[in-house]
């Protein structure tokens, strides 16, 4: 799981998708369909930015160095570890019958398959596969019936020794079959399944889905057998990467590049390896994006601030390394190694004048998460408050506009723009109206000025977020304020201001200026929002105090200044938050899925499925044989018996239009309920040496890794490669 807040989806999903961090989400009316014209997702917001060449500009071999994550637990794209290193491989080495193009939607791939299409629809559905007559695995066995016959069973889930993430899909499935030959196959369905395209991608072959034991441990760090331009070659885990080498068996157009090495960077150090040159291309972060940026533009200037034999403070040379945008919290004690650490930084800028920032938005989107299990939350007049406080329009540009990406707020939680299920639904719950959340406290019995309970040290410190107590939980025995056994909520202590504190604000006082569009150095205060705090509010002794968690780690800083907008944002209505940092590890798996949050910001990937893929997100948790709650994925734990069934009959219709105007009427119902507020669609950085060409921000579309390569000398690139 990675530190951006994406929530994984398990199986078939992580193939079309970066599963991280998350790696690491998730939020009585009358039945409405989804708001907004019908070209509304008529395309994306941005497009791909990859340096598009055509084939006969780009030069035949050579090594790509991708970073990655983390070396894959395992290669079986269908095993819950899987990630998106896992992706990255099966989109290299193996079939798939359909993947994504510019705009989302599912497109046959022609290498595998010839045609693919519904031939029967009573008594049941049934598919027929025409493939492609060249594909083969690597050992020249024909691609055909027996492999897509071995996935079923394997993924179907009615025999529980394979160790399988999710079964979406292939438990409709009633028999597959051998065709009128052996490049046709016939696959039959118990029950319609409208998301009949999201099957066989990938493929594996039966070798690894004929047996439990094959599954489970097979492909873990090995895949003996593939049928995409790449094989694998190794795993290397002592070195941290992953070898893809050309697959001699391909029949579709070769593959430029001699040689992929996926290896493990980690977020913090990818500039750094990206000057070293021990990576051609990475994810990076916006920080990371601007020294780049920051390099290209200061032609001519590196070294010279540190020339000189002269002694110079630590404290100059502390205010210049924040001025060269290096990051304070991280700088070293002392001149002699201060000194050392500016050099070796300006050393790497000139480097980096080598490498472009490639961006565009990642086919996901960040949400703000209300916990409706218990506490303020589980009364849906506090959700609808808390939606109504919220400007999505400004927390998008906080993120986007700084990057040059457009800052549209998503309008819906089962499809981005340029997809053909979206459609604006927020109009359901309503925008920004401070006035209207005030109201909705109101009714909910929340009142300003009201005192409030002191902490039971007995008991344990319950605030007003169900009982959880984090960082920022405080006892007040002093009795300012207010009688003895009360306080007056909205009275905090103050922090002691700290060294490194007073060291970024005399540096911000010394450097008021800067280069246009730079990014402030970190430290820097955010604005205040034009909203004035309202006086907090209390029912029953208890104070509307909202626990926010948040992941602490590197890439992270983001979704810390989301939630300190956020934060502003409903304390002007009256409502209070704490926010807790946890650790990458634990922020999921201790804090999301378990519950322990009020408000939590994190990511879902976009699906071509929505119907299939949405659902477990959005389902109404039910209790569970052993007294638990299964919430499957839908962390927020708000769910509603409509929601559910407009997802079914999603899910049941072979009408595409029908289906995507099911899930729109889902998806206002989703609105309606207030668990789950899509805020924007999430940037997607990539840094990339400038003669690397059909490599970087990829968008929708799935990468076409025949084609990736180095730029011929003297060739450029275009808007519009043409395969050749």
């Amino acid at each position: 799981m990675s530190h951006h807040g994406v929530g994984p989806r398990p199986g078939r999903s992580a193939v079309m998708r970066s599963v991280t961090f998350l790696a690491a989400g998730a939020l009585a009316v009358p039945l409405l369909a989804g708001c907004g014209s019908d070209d509304e997702g008529s395309k994306p917001l941005a497009g791909q930015d990859v340096a598009a060449a055509a084939r006969d500009a780009v030069a035949e071999g050579g090594t790509l160095k991708w970073a990655v994550d983390a070396v894959p637990e395992t290669l079986n794209t269908f095993q819950a570890d899987a990630d998106a290193g896992t992706t990255r491989v099966a989109q290299a080495v193996l079939p798939s019958m359909f993947t994504i193009d510019a705009t989302g939607r599912a497109v046959r791939d022609a290498d595998y398959l010839e045609s693919a299409k519904v031939i029967e629809t009573e008594p049941r559905q049934v598919v027929l596969y025409k493939l492609n007559q060249q594909a083969v695995w690597s050992d020249g066995r024909e691609i055909g019936a027996a492999d897509f016959a071995a996935q079923w069973r394997a993924l179907s889930g009615k025999d529980s020794a394979y160790w399988t993430a999710r079964n979406a899909g292939y438990d409709r499935i009633a028999k597959i079959e051998r065709g009128a030959n052996d490049l046709e196959v016939r696959v039959t369905f118990e029950r319609p399944y409208t998301d009949w395209k999201s099957l066989f991608s990938p493929l594996y072959p039966k070798e690894v889905m004929g047996t439990p034991d094959a599954f489970n441990d097979g492909a873990r760090r090995k895949l003996a057998l593939s049928a995409g331009p790449f094989k694998v070659d190794k795993v290397d885990t002592a070195k941290k990467d992953v070898v893809l080498t050309r697959n001699p068996r391909w029949w579709g157009r070769p593959a430029k590049l001699d040689e992929i090495d996926l290896h493990a960077v980690d977020r913090d150090k990818r500039a750094t390896a990206l000057a070293a040159g021990t990576v051609d291309a990475a994810d990076i972060d916006p920080s990371e994006a601007q020294r780049i940026i920051s390099a290209g533009r200061d032609q001519g200037s590196g070294g010279a601030p540190l020339q000189g034999a002269g002694k110079t403070s630590a404290k100059k040379l502390r205010s210049l390394a924040l001025t060269l945008g290096m990051d304070g919290k991280h700088l070293p004690k002392g001149p002699k190694k201060l000194r050392k650490s500016i050099s070796k930084w300006l050393e790497e800028q000139q480097e980096l004048r080598d490498v472009q920032v490639r961006k565009s938005l990642e086919p996901a989107y960040t949400q703000l998460a209300l916990n409706g299990s218990e506490g303020p939350l589980a009364d849906e007049r506090v959700r609808r408050a808390v939606a109504r406080a919220l400007d999505r329009q400004t927390l998008a540009k906080l993120v986007l506009t700084p990057l040059g990406l457009p800052a549209v707020p998503v309008g819906s939680h089962v499809a981005l723009s340029g997809q053909a299920a979206y459609a604006d639904g927020s109009g359901t719950l309503g925008g920004l109206d401070t006035h209207e959340a005030q109201a909705l406290l109101a009714d909910a019995g929340w009142v300003a000025g009201g005192p409030v309970k002191a902490p039971d040290k007995a008991a344990g410190a319950q605030t007003g977020n169900g009982g959880k107590t984090g960082k920022g939980d405080k006892d007040d025995e002093s009795g300012d304020g207010g009688s003895d056994g009360q306080y007056i909520v909205g009275e905090d202590d103050k922090s002691p201001e700290s060294p490194d504190d007073k060291d970024t604000r005399d540096h911000q006082k010394d450097q008021a200026h800067g280069a246009p569009g730079a990014y402030a150095p970190r430290g820097t205060a955010a604005p205040k929002g034009p909203q004035a705090a309202a006086a907090p509010l209390a029912k029953d002794g208890q104070a509307l105090t909202l626990r926010f968690v948040l992941p602490s780690g590197p890439g992270s800083q983001t979704l810390q200044d989301v939630a300190e907008r956020i934060r502003q944002m409903l304390s002007a209505v009256g409502i209070q938050s704490e926010i807790t940092k946890v650790s990458d590890e634990s922020y999921f798996k201790d804090h999301i899925a378990s519950g322990q949050y009020d408000l939590a910001l994190y990511s879902w990937p976009s699906s071509p499925f929505p119907a299939t893929d949405a659902r477990p997100i959005y389902a109404k948790p039910v209790p569970a044989a052993d007294g638990s709650l299964n919430v499957e994925q839908n962390y927020t734990r708000v769910g509603t018996d409509q929601v559910d069934q407009l997802f079914d009959q999603a899910l049941g219709t072979l009408d595409e239009d029908e289906a995507d105007g099911l899930l729109r009427k889902a998806d206002s119902r989703i609105w309606a309920a207030a668990g789950s507020l899509p805020l924007y669609q999430r940037p997607q950085i990539v840094g990339a040496r400038k003669d690397l060409v059909n490599v970087g921000a990829f968008g929708f579309q799935t990468p076409v890794y025949q084609d990736m390569g180095f730029l011929k000398k003297g060739a450029k690139v275009s808007q519009s490669p043409a395969a050749k």
